[in-house]
């Protein structure tokens, strides 16, 4: 049985003044908590450091952790799900207690939703002032707070549960569904005494955290002969396709049934975006006519209108998912197969050659065609736009397009109305895993700390591509990539507004619209006081020049890109979401 040393006696209201340790025979609970860590595989953390963390932070680093200190919570927490998405282990993400937590929390929430694996670790008050509200330190219930929006949610109140609470977490976050944990380390937890030859004996790191989930015979069964009698078959890839790393097994798949695919947004590069069977031109087409359609990592939800709105009423979906109440949320679900992704396409390619598909011979023509009447419309576009000034977004992305898509392990960071939405239509992907953007919520304010935290878990390039708006969310942690010398590349396109800058405030006073920010802001002068190497464009050709260097160089550049205040509209594609029109004040 580990001993403690006692804390001396207090009154409620008071905070405990925590025993030294007498090292090296003795140890914290900070000490304990890395050692955890470090021992579970975690190499890693992202954080904002301040009461009660700083010393565990500085302990975390000198076993081996990287630590990577933002200047906002959710920043962190955003690079911590981005690192748990690219790598599937978790990403960790430390902050502080009380608004530090409430600010870390948006971005374990998000992580939740998205099936990104996170453990989010928060110092918290002394219980018993919080819990008979005698007005401690930021005394607030962390841990009731959390369990609403995180897959999983645990207080640690003593030193030698803090190995078990971290096992715990790391197969919360990994198992089944992926998703953001909550761990909730209390202040006396954290400065607590144990003999380091007692504490030593507590760690163990954990078997087959994320096992095997085999689906039913039955239902492999099932879903083959449905997709084998179907004449307008359809593959959907979701983000959960390209986080299962069987890119290899899904590409089999779809090559030897010869089935269409429509890649969703982070599921771009799974399959290349100009791959024969690509069906990502002819989206509308899809829903309006496939008879049959396989979803394979993707959910039912609104980016799919829910199976509603376009959709045929008599078209019939599988359904491959983990998680068995998916099943059926929005639409009947003819033949589901439940069980994790690799193993459910394993027994699909193994009972393959028993089927044979009966698609129409003409389905996959008529597809292609429509591609590249859309194709070259599209190009056409660009071609018109490319010379335009003052630059609108098509300007600019006719610049991008072609140096992104010759530089295909560049990582692909995007946010914004307009600029997301366009940018995700022009440029093509050949690579999984290579765009990450603000996926199920389409929260805006994840760029930063997308781009760090991809950058620092891939050790590749990344480019994020930002509106001036999104930007604004989260621009201080630019200074984040600039301090840990990162190669990355924000291109920011500046319209000067939320959809543009061209709003007009309905009272006639002098103050902006809602919508309006800055069209003359010079974001390249906020990279330059951070040392990155910066340009300020207004040309196609001072843009083509700037985003070469940039990426070339492997260093922290920005690129400020003044656009046309009127380029940009509300929403990009989801104005139809707003209630309330804007056209009516924008021209």
């Amino acid at each position: 049985m580990a001993t403690t040393t006692a804390i001396p006696s207090k009154t409620p209201a008071q905070t405990a003044t925590p025993q030294t340790p007498a090292y090296p025979g003795q140890v914290t609970g900070m000490y304990i908590l890395a050692k955890a860590l470090k021992n579970v595989g975690i190499d890693t953390m992202y954080g904002l450091v301040g009461i009660p963390v700083t010393d565990f932070s500085y302990l975390a680093q000198e076993i081996g952790i990287r630590f990577v200190g933002f200047r906002h919570e959710q920043q962190a927490g955003m690079a911590a799900a981005t690192h748990g998405y690219l790598t599937k282990t978790p990403g960790v993400l430390l902050t502080v207690s009380s608004l530090g937590f409430l600010n870390g929390l948006t971005a374990t929430a998000n992580a939740t939703v998205n099936c990104y694996p996170m453990i989010q670790i928060s110092g918290s008050s002394e219980r018993a002032p919080i819990d008979l509200d005698q007005g401690n330190y930021e005394a607030l219930d962390q841990l009731n707070v959390a369990k609403g929006l995180a897959k999983a949610a645990y207080r640690v109140n003593r030193p030698q549960d803090i190995p078990t609470a971290v096992a715990r977490a790391y197969r919360a976050a990994v198992s089944g569904r992926p998703g953001g944990v909550y761990l909730d380390i209390t202040t006396p937890c954290l400065g607590a005494v144990m003999d380091k030859s007692e504490a030593d004996k507590l760690f163990f790191r954990p078997v087959d955290p994320a096992p095997s989930q085999h689906p039913s015979d039955q239902a492999v069964t099932r879903a083959l002969k449905l997709l084998a009698s179907a004449r307008r078959p359809a593959i959907i890839l979701g983000k959960g396709a390209a986080y299962a790393q069987i890119d290899d097994k899904i590409r089999q798949f779809i090559e030897k049934t010869g089935i269409p695919f429509l890649p969703m947004s982070m599921a771009k590069g799974l399959m290349p975006d100009t791959h024969p069977l690509s069906a990502i031109s002819c989206r509308s087409t899809v829903m309006e006519q496939a008879d049959v359609v396989m979803l394979i990592g993707a959910r039912l939800n609104w980016l799919l209108s829910r199976g509603q709105g376009k959709w045929s009423p008599d078209t019939k979906f599988i359904q491959l998912d983990i998680e068995p109440t998916e099943i059926d949320c929005n639409r009947p679900i003819a033949a589901p197969v439940i069980g994790d992704l690799e193993s459910s396409i394993d027994a699909m390619l193994a009972k393959l050659p028993t089927i044979k598909m009966s698609a129409d011979p003409q389905w996959i023509p008529s597809l292609q065609a429509e591609a590249k009447t859309k194709n070259a419309r599209f190009a056409q576009r660009l071609a018109d736009n490319a010379n335009t000034s003052p630059m609108n977004h098509w300007t600019a992305l006719s610049v991008i397009k072609p140096i992104l898509e010759s530089n295909p392990d560049i990582i692909l960071v995007n946010e914004g109305a307009n600029t997301l939405d366009d940018t995700r239509n022009a440029v093509n992907m050949a690579l999984p895993r290579h765009r990450i953007d603000c996926a199920t919520w389409a929260i805006m304010g994840m760029g930063m700390g997308s781009a760090i935290g991809a950058a620092i878990a891939s050790g590749k390039k990344v480019v994020a591509i930002e509106g001036d708006s999104a930007f604004g969310f989260s621009g201080m942690d630019f200074s984040t990539a600039c301090r840990f010398k990162l190669p990355v590349t924000v291109v920011i396109f500046n319209n000067g507004g939320i959809y543009n800058g061209i709003g007009e405030n309905l009272a006639k006073t002098p103050d902006p619209a809602p919508t309006t920010l800055d069209i003359n802001a010079r974001y390249d002068k906020l990279g330059e006081a951070f040392g990155a190497k910066t340009y300020y464009v207004t040309n196609p050709d001072q843009l083509k020049t700037a985003f070469t260097e940039a990426i070339s160089s492997g260093t922290t550049c920005l690129i400020d890109v003044q656009l046309d205040a009127a380029s940009g509209k509300e929403s990009g594609h989801i104005g139809y979401l707003n209630p309330e029109s804007l056209q009516h004040i924008t021209v």
